[in-house]
């Protein structure tokens, strides 16, 4: 018992990890995997859009709303699985957990390629999101295993930038797939792209878990993990306010291919609502990571939260007028993403600045909170879909406003206080 103990004790006392004197792969590269890692997430959500009609009428699904559990499934998943990703990893590394759940993911999406019924395409999915759940944590225990604070937060919005080339893309790709062959074709082009991937992180990516930081699987060892990552103010509290922005784009991404055919029955324009969301993502992780050494987490991302909010606003406004267009669409929305992206990049860097120990473990609850409570309310925005885009912005509004509640508290109100 007196050893469970010290185990403990030793589990809440913050161990900050330095970063390798010798980076295990050259910068660009680290970056370029890490972003890569994360695309495969974008990309088996982001392919699927286009293709959520087709697939509706080849497997008879006969209400449009339910087509959108083809996204809710597979972010049920996602979320789930990473309480079981983190503890994994922090026991037996990053590397045989990545390989091994990389694998699974390329066989859950052949078998989506070839389902027979909207069932057991559902259970593929939420099979896929179980899997691909450890490319987000053990990216992010990755990257902190070599990075912290400022250097942290640069990396990981270099890495979003790189990666939104997959939302940008994907839905273009899925689409393109759609004019010449069969949906069933967008599983297994993911299925041949993750084995890429793959054989990518097998060959250049050692393991960056250092032996002494190795945790052992047991009951005290993970709630005391869990505890110091619940328990923590920063933690806990920047994970909620992701939370809840992440309600809001899982919203977006459930209702967005409904929203552009009502709006305007083109649905090849959905490509080009993505390429502006996601590029002005893009430019702000860039920005972001231009002036993060400089300025600051805190007053970077607070101040895109209060414009999130402010945008989000002026588009419900907009929406509740009955003048909604494409153009006012697309470009309200590009720029409340890119708000997003601001806030949520930074906010991911603070909820582990104490959590150095404990990364896998620490990032596995904190992606748990995050995509699962975030998938369920997107789920409950996207089905309140009615023809109009009003039930979205309600859900961004009021989900912008309880992210400012939250850390406001967690910051004590010193909302714009250097760090």
């Amino acid at each position: 018992m007196a050893r469970g103990s010290g185990m403990a004790a030793r589990m809440n006392a913050p161990q900050p990890v330095i970063a390798p004197a010798n980076p295990p792969i050259g910068f660009a590269e680290f970056v370029a995997l890490v972003a890569s890692l994360m695309a495969l997430t974008a990309l088996g959500i982001d392919a699927m859009l286009p293709a959520l009609p087709a697939i509706g009428d080849a497997l008879r699904v006969s209400v449009e709303n339910d087509r959108q559990l083809v996204i809710g499934m597979f972010l049920f998943g996602f979320g789930i699985a990473q309480l079981v990703h983190g503890p994994l990893a922090d026991r037996y590394g990053r590397r045989p957990v990545l390989v091994f759940a990389l694998a699974a993911y390329v066989i859950a999406n052949l078998i989506a390629a070839t389902s027979s019924s909207f069932t057991l395409l559902l259970v593929a999915r939420f099979t896929a999101g179980l899997a691909i759940a450890a490319s987000r944590v053990v990216t992010v225990a990755l990257v902190r295993d070599c990075y912290s604070g400022r250097a942290m937060a640069r990396v990981m919005s270099l890495a979003f930038m790189v990666f939104m080339a997959a939302p940008v893309l994907a839905p273009s790709v899925g689409q393109v797939i759609l004019f010449f062959g069969s949906w069933r074709l967008i599983f297994v082009m993911i299925a041949v792209i993750s084995a890429g991937i793959l054989a990518w992180f097998v060959w250049r990516m050692p393991e960056t878990l250092r032996p002494e930081n190795q945790v052992p699987i047991s009951l005290i060892g993970l709630w005391a993990g869990w505890r110091q990552t619940l328990t923590d103010r920063f933690s806990i509290g920047y994970t909620l306010a992701a939370t809840a922005l992440l309600g809001g784009l899982y919203g977006f991404i459930n209702s967005v291919q409904q929203i552009v055919h009502v709006l305007t029955g083109d649905d090849w324009l959905l490509v080009w609502v993505f390429i502006a969301v996601a590029g002005m993502m893009a430019l702000a992780n860039l920005l972001n990571s231009r002036i993060v050494m400089r300025i600051g987490t805190r007053r970077i991302s607070h101040t895109a939260l209060v414009g999130l909010i402010i945008v989000s606003a002026v588009h419900l406004t907009i929406a509740l007028a009955g003048a909604e267009s494409i153009y006012s669409f697309a470009i309200l929305q590009a720029l409340a993403m890119a708000c997003f992206g601001l806030a949520t990049a930074n906010f991911s860097s603070m909820a582990m600045e104490n959590m150095g120990g404990i990364a896998g473990t620490a990032s596995s609850v904190q992606g748990f909170i995050t995509v699962t409570i975030g998938a369920f309310m997107g789920l409950v925005i996207g089905r309140a879909f009615d023809g109009t885009t009003v039930p979205l912005y309600i859900g961004f509004l009021t989900l912008g406003l309880v992210a400012l509640v939250i850390v406001a508290v967690v910051e004590r109100g010193r909302l714009f206080r250097p760090s």
